[in-house]
């Protein structure tokens, strides 16, 4: 059931080292790749069926082929790995344990779409991973596979490590591109897009670390064993972080279409003494999801049907000792705190979502503060520059959703029925009613 691709070398010695990365066929894909033609290599990963990692699920050959070849000006690959979703942990474990597949799979990629010039940006705060990374790519450079006329055949490549400064929107690509060029991170109007205008006004692809990093593997095996794995629209090996209520959390590499309960028999299940109450299955920016959908394909149309998204495959897992209304707040406390500020109903919104939750959280909510919380997710779903407003919002209506009946329960008793102390009171109140 598990396929360990993009994690098989993670447990060789000093895995993240060149010599031990290119003992188990490291570089080896780069070799074939440059005897290929640039569009051959887009062709292969558009053939793979490879969809992007990053959340958003585009497929990520077709983005590559977005970009206007007769266009003059330069092109560039940036990679996002400005990992920062609550819950979201697959980018960091992958650059820390074998960096040089991200830096093998930037090469392949920034040849195919014929870039001279490749960014990783990377989130400041993992200095260990920034660190990691630039070791990674001067290896890579002192053995001739960055820089001028790679391996003898005639193509030049940069690849620069760019620390961010600490900001969630900056995981948002266009964001990205705006904190890349030295100004504040903040969302870009579209159109135009990227591909067409983005790095310095310049043809731009942007993927996530585990969308390049899936290259090497789709060069050296052909497109057919990529897409031998997963579903018919969902193909391939994927990592799955696992985190939160379960026995042994960590990173589980499987196919695309495996279910929670299958991933969770692997983990060891939910902790002991306890049941599953809720999980999300992308990260905290996607709609919960409870015990009634363990055995959806975990792919981006089984959790779609479901009623949520997929997005970064981060699974948190919450017992029932979890309080929905206080996860939730501590989710939009989030949000509020990093909206960038650009839009109103983002700047507005989330700092309104936080106040009525904190009230609800505390007691001293009513019927009318779960109405007036719909009736602003609904205001601002779908009506900011990006999609963090939209993360913003869905936890709020999908716990309002599946458990109505504990934020109720908050303000009829008059505080948190998980809280241990007033659950002790509320018990006996009902034992003498």
């Amino acid at each position: 059931m598990l396929t360990p691709v993009l994690s098989d070398n993670w447990d060789q010695i000093r895995s993240w080292q060149l010599a031990s990365y290119q003992r188990s066929g490291g570089y080896d894909a780069l070799r074939t790749a440059l005897r290929m033609q640039p569009a051959d290599v887009v062709t292969a990963v558009k053939d793979s069926g490879l969809r992007g990692r990053g959340g958003a699920g585009f497929p990520t050959g077709m983005k590559w082929s977005f970009i206007p070849q007769d266009n003059p000006k330069p092109k560039y690959l940036v990679v996002n790995a400005d990992e920062s979703e609550p819950g979201t942990c697959k980018d960091i474990p992958l650059m820390l344990a074998s960096p040089h597949t991200l830096v093998e799979g930037v090469i392949i990629s920034a040849y195919a779409i014929r870039a001279n010039t490749a960014f990783i940006y990377v989130r400041g705060e993992v200095l260990h991973v920034v660190r990691r990374l630039q070791q990674a790519v001067a290896e890579a450079r002192a053995a001739g596979l960055i820089g001028l006329n790679i391996l003898g055949s005639g193509y030049d490549l940069d690849v620069i490590v760019h620390a961010g400064a600490g900001a969630y929107i900056c995981g948002e690509e266009t964001a990205l591109l705006d904190s890349l060029e030295g100004r504040r991170g903040q969302p870009r109007l579209r159109p135009p897009f990227p591909a067409v205008a983005g790095l310095y006004g310049c043809p731009t692809v942007i993927n996530n670390v585990e969308s390049i990093a899936s290259v090497p593997s789709i060069i050296n095996n052909g497109a057919d064993w990529f897409g031998s794995m997963g579903t018919e629209k969902s193909k391939g090996p994927t990592l799955y972080s696992l985190s939160g209520h379960v026995t042994r959390p960590g990173q589980y590499e499987a196919p695309m279409g495996i279910t929670l309960r299958q991933l969770l028999e692997l983990a060891g299940g939910v902790r002991e003494g306890h049941e599953l109450k809720f999980w999300t299955p992308g990260g905290s920016s996607t709609p919960l999801l409870t015990a009634d959908h363990l055995d959806i394909p975990l792919d981006y149309e089984g959790v779609a049907g479901a009623g949520s998204l997929l997005g970064t495959k981060a699974l948190q897992i919450f017992d029932d000792t979890t309080c929905p209304v206080r996860a939730t707040l501590r989710w939009t406390e989030f949000y509020k705190h990093e909206s960038c500020g650009k839009c109103t109903p983002c700047r507005e919104g989330t700092w309104w979502l936080v106040q009525i939750l904190e009230r609800l959280e505390a007691g001293k909510g009513s019927e009318e503060d779960l109405e007036t919380l719909l009736d602003l997710c609904d205001n601002i779903t779908g009506r900011s520059f990006c999609a963090l407003a939209d993360g913003a919002t869905a936890p709020i209506t999908s716990s309002i959703q599946h458990f109505k009946d504990d934020y109720v329960a908050h303000f009829t008793n008059g505080g948190c029925p998980f809280d241990p102390m007033l659950s002790t009171v509320f018990a006996t109140a009902g034992a003498s009613a």
